[in-house]
């Protein structure tokens, strides 16, 4: 089935319409004819509302220009002040309102869905204006610090000199960009807010690691500019065009971004002073709405904490037991927590912690990522046109980075979707973990999902690229569950891996709201994820870390997952044989990124489709 074809049909069982515009009418019907002509018309102008009001979005952002590979405003940085949060508000008020003003009763198929996504999407901006300054800029996950030198590196491309000539000036503005994130900074100071403790000795590194090396003292070249000096370098262009735009670069380099890092340093570093070791969302002004606003965001739904804490607690217990299986399946003698700490330090599950090891480790699982899609039609008829590539995360930023992640491809297809591994440290990466892993990160996870969605034809721009992130990270947990299903594992360890990857989403059920609702400190839930997880303890450390800064969000994975796997049920009762695994995918994954509410009546309408 086309992916337009398979979107126009569930988005007219959605709309309750027999058609993409309205119920099917005869040509010779002149009264009908009409109606239908309306209802397009209104469609068509939908549409192009919902197209300009993207756009005004991407054109406000010079970095998602990038992103799209719109090369407008490829030379400045997003106004991150406090006016601009101003001007973002002014604008997505403007938006709403004009969305308002569209007739719903008009609307058919997918123009109504999308028009229902848009409108909850604006108004829960709008309602969340309040909390804009409860988040944290900096910290070891994401920031100024470590952003701005991985959006240069990885997403500002070079094919001509006016490419180079826009990141030099990018570089130029660096003074400008921190001069605004210590703006942002001191703002949440004056509400209350600033980053936990243990955070800041985190950003300092990145901080100093960007301005470490070449040209600024006598080591190997610093990261941006070896990045710059190798796409430089690469262009068909006389010698002395190169080593003028080089030393441009350098003179940026030593001068403003310099200057820039100098002053963010130098702000964190007495910031940390300030900070404090409480952790939770609880701490911040109103927190304990502001934690529930962020449960509803990440899981699009109305769990409370309370509810989202006990369905953590009863799915480790379900995981444990089937661990204790897998104990049985090896023959292990001892206990749980022996077995842990056998999958923790036995040399059998690690790789060298040198560059043979990463290799290997790149490599291995390119292969697992290649062998699955190598079957890929026994499960889907959507496959993504854009390829993946398996990367090692930047030196520069893998110390402080999560243990892997995935980044779209460009939608021009100049750049691949991209799975990052961290292998900063070869004994928070456990091969018997290797195959879940690239399974989540790659195909069928997060590359199939997302790549397909950007590629959707007939569906606005804000729901190809847009995301929930219950929908995305939840896909992403299923997806390790599916090759199960399929025949892979079939090595208990990695079985186990799966098993375990599995818990480590459980527990965050438990944690995240240990932390955020329950007042648990730091280390409690350190000691709660070290004693119920096999992961290695640095892991456990990195990971409480992580959820610390990001209130929420670790929810959503499992959360979405058990969604996804209970309409699947539903689906087979009501279909029996008439249920294909190709054909649920389709309904999954053919509309885009959705709340888990309007996932369900996709499956809803699917099944409709299909008795």
């Amino acid at each position: 089935m086309k992916k337009l074809a398979l979107a126009v049909a569930l988005g007219a069982a959605l709309s309750g319409c027999s058609s993409a515009t309205n119920p099917v009418t005869t040509a010779t019907d002149p009264v009908a004819n009409a109606a239908t002509a309306s209802v397009t018309s209104a469609n068509q102008q939908a549409e192009a509302l919902f197209e300009q009001l993207f756009m005004e979005s991407v054109m406000a952002s010079p970095e998602y220009q990038t992103y799209l590979g719109i090369k407008q405003d490829q030379d400045k940085w997003d106004d991150m002040s406090l006016a601009g949060d101003a001007k973002d508000q002014q604008r997505v008020q403007a938006q709403l309102a004009q969305v308002l003003a569209v007739d719903e009763t008009a609307l058919s198929g997918q123009t109504l869905i999308s028009y229902r996504l848009l409108k909850t999407k604006l108004q829960q901006q709008v309602d969340d204006f309040k909390w804009q300054y409860h988040s944290y800029p900096v910290t070891q996950m994401y920031g100024y610090q470590s952003g701005t030198p991985a959006f240069l590196i990885n997403q500002h491309n070079i094919t001509n000199v006016d490419d180079a000539k826009a990141y030099i000036s990018r570089l130029k503005g660096i003074e400008v960009r921190f001069e605004q994130a210590i703006e942002q900074l001191q703002k949440r100071e004056s509400l209350g807010v600033i980053a936990p403790k243990f955070t800041f000795d985190y950003v300092l590194s990145d901080s100093k690691n960007v301005i470490s090396g070449a040209p600024f003292d006598d080591g190997a070249d610093s990261p941006l500019w070896a990045n710059f000096k190798s796409k430089v370098n690469k262009l068909q262009i006389p010698q002395a065009d190169k080593d003028e735009l080089l030393a441009a670069a350098k003179n940026a380099l030593l001068t403003e971004v310099k200057a820039g890092y100098d002053n963010l340093i130098g702000f964190l570093s007495a910031q940390a002073q300030r900070a404090d070791t409480r952790d939770g969302a609880w701490k911040l002004p109103d927190g304990d709405k502001y934690y529930q606003m962020r449960l509803e965001r990440m899981t699009t739904t109305t769990l409370s904490a309370a509810e989202i804490h006990q369905l953590g607690l009863d799915e480790v217990a379900r995981i444990h037991s089937e661990m204790r299986d897998i104990m049985q399946q090896v023959n292990f003698d001892g206990d749980m927590q022996a077995f842990f700490e056998f999958m923790r330090t036995d040399p059998q599950f690690y790789l060298s912690s040198d560059q043979v090891g990463r290799n290997q480790y790149i490599q291995q699982a390119t292969a697992i990522i290649k062998d699955f899609e190598s079957r890929l039609d026994e499960a889907f008829n959507l496959k993504p046109q854009a390829s993946l590539k398996v990367k090692r995360v930047e030196e520069f930023r893998e110390k402080s980075a999560g243990k892997a992640f995935y980044q779209r491809p460009a939608p021009d297809g100049s750049r691949p979707g991209i799975y990052y591994a961290n292998l900063y440290n070869m004994r928070d990466m456990p091969t018997y973990q290797m195959e879940a892993l690239a399974f989540h990160e790659g195909i069928p996870g997060h590359h199939m999902q997302l790549a397909i969605s950007q590629e959707l034809e007939g569906l606005p721009k804000f729901r190809r690229f847009g995301g929930y992130t219950a929908y995305s990270e939840g896909w992403g947990l299923y997806s390790e569950l599916l090759p199960k299903e399929m025949g892979y594992y079939q090595d208990p360890y990695s079985d186990f891996g799966r098993l375990a990857m599995e818990l480590w989403r459980a527990c965050r059920l438990v944690v995240d709201t240990g932390i955020h609702d329950k007042q648990w400190s730091r280390e409690q839930a350190i000691d709660y994820l070290a004693k119920n997880t096999p992961n290695p303890y640095n892991d456990v450390v990195k990971a409480i870390e992580r959820y610390i800064v990001m209130p929420g969000q670790a929810t959503a994975y499992k959360v979405g997952m058990m969604k996804i796997l209970q309409l699947r049920e539903h689906a087979k009762q009501q279909l029996g044989d008439e249920f294909s695994l190709p054909n649920f995918h389709d309904a999954i994954l053919a509309n885009g990124p959705v709340p888990l509410d309007m996932l369900e009546q996709q499956v809803d309408a699917y099944i409709e489709l299909n008795m």
